[in-house]
């Protein structure tokens, strides 16, 4: 399989990331082992996750995922062989927050801690935290990455201005930089197209997209307001179900024909296909629905799948 290298890091992965999002949420650490077990024997190996996930479940503190995913990695021994990438910043409580030397070398000692292991391979910044100064954040990240904490680090949703400064501020100090963006991203919300691509393109920063499916949206199971009971998400589709969704659908729902796959495979065909992206982001709850999201590092869309699925021909050319 075809690796890609996250930015200038040195550090290789196959073209689609696991989303550790719901483990310890919709998923249970049973489960979830049978996930990683299929992930890691079909080849693949970036799985993402985040101290905060999943603070929203009911019962839940964070880190339930980290947890999961570091008894996997201890059961499993194969650390050698599997990407870790997690984050911080997010709130964990009133005072664990934000990107404060002081904070990341707190929040990343408890990172290790659940996920079993000595280092992790990409650290990356949840939110912008303007209160704190680059030169602060990024100062502490290459203090880890000199005491061999961190392989590398990732920004995820900041600005394009904000991703420059933070850019600007690694070259003038001699900081490790950003060597990878996470935003939203998918056929439907492409705004990063208008300015953070192409940055991220010049400067070889590597893109892994999440809400790669729209929270689902992609994968065709909603069509109609009648739709949004059939799980836990269906509330975030709502936006979604408009004349420019439908029209994607329509797209999708073509390609897929001929491709003889799903409208959730083809969808992460196309991310995977786009410039800077490395590995497409998504989450799955069953065996089956992994499976299929699986398949999109295997198809190579044609010049006029890509026009169809970005709605330049009209839907309905063959």
């Amino acid at each position: 399989m075809e690796k890609r290298e996250l930015g200038r890091s040195g550090i290789w992965v196959a073209p689609f990331a696991f989303g550790g999002n719901v483990f310890g949420w919709t998923v249970d650490k049973k489960n979830a082992f049978e996930l990683l077990d299929v992930f890691s024997a079909a080849g693949f190996n970036l799985i993402d996750t985040a101290d905060v996930y999943s603070t929203w479940a009911p019962g839940n503190r964070g880190g339930e995922s980290e947890t999961i995913l570091g008894e996997w990695l201890a059961s499993r021994k194969n650390r050698d062989t599997v990407v870790i990438a997690t984050k911080v910043g997010k709130p964990m409580g009133s005072d664990k927050k934000g990107l404060s030397k002081k904070y990341i070398h707190q929040a990343v000692e408890a990172s290790l801690k659940r996920l079993q292991t000595s280092y992790i391979d990409l650290y990356q910044s949840h939110d912008d935290d303007p209160s704190v100064s680059m030169e602060e954040t990024l100062g502490a990240f290459s203090d880890l990455i000199k005491e061999g904490k961190v392989r590398a680090i990732g920004a995820s949703n900041f600005t394009v201005e904000r991703l420059k400064k933070a850019l600007d501020t690694s070259k003038a100090n001699g900081y490790a930089r950003y060597e990878t963006f996470q935003p939203a991203y998918n056929l439907y919300d492409r705004n990063i197209e208008i300015e953070i691509q192409p940055l991220c393109l010049q400067e070889k920063i590597g893109i892994i997209p999440y809400y790669s499916l729209a929270s689902g949206f992609l994968t065709g199971k909603y069509r109609g307001e009648q739709d949004l009971h059939k799980s836990v998400r269906g509330k975030g589709i709502q936006q979604y179900l408009n004349e420019k969704g439908r029209k994607i659908l329509e797209a999708l729902d073509l390609v897929a024909s001929r491709y003889n796959a799903s409208p959730a495979t083809i969808a992460l065909a196309w991310l995977i296909s786009r410039p800077a992206v490395v590995a497409p982001l998504a989450s799955a709850t069953t065996v089956t629905q992994l499976s299929d999201l699986l398949k999109a590092a295997e198809i190579n869309l044609d010049p006029e799948a890509m026009q169809v699925l970005s709605l330049e021909e009209p839907v309905g050319v063959s």
